[in-house]
């Protein structure tokens, strides 16, 4: 069974960091690029970053370009998603999937990891 399980979350001030991580089972992660993407309240699903396989390509959002770095561990099966300057707009749901780019199909199967950016 293919599980995604998101962490990291919280409730962090204008200008803090979080570490988002997203531990995969259920499939061989290393063989697929993954995702990061958001949910704020009342909206859909928004694209914020992809990663290749073997790391070294990455695309990000405007938005979250030189705040936020998508990584991987691919001996652990794991995705991480470091978040810097946090602001408010930032917050919503966190979810991780497998894929690439702002395709606008991703369908999260995870519980997702709450981040609120709030003073």
């Amino acid at each position: 069974e293919v599980q995604l399980v998101e962490s990291g979350g919280g409730l962090v001030q204008p200008g803090g960091s979080l570490r988002l991580s997203c531990a995969a089972s259920g499939f061989i992660g290393s063989r697929y690029p993954m995702s990061w993407v958001r949910q704020a309240p009342g909206k859909g699903l928004e694209w914020v970053s992809s990663i290749g396989v073997l790391g070294r390509s990455t695309i990000y959002l405007d938005s979250v370009k030189g705040r936020f770095t998508i990584s991987r561990d691919n001996a652990k099966n794991t995705l991480y998603l470091q978040m810097n300057n946090l602001k408010p707009e930032d917050t919503a749901m966190y979810y991780c999937a497998k894929g690439w780019g702002d395709s606008g199909s991703y369908n999260p199967s995870g519980q997702g990891t709450q981040v609120t950016v709030s003073s």
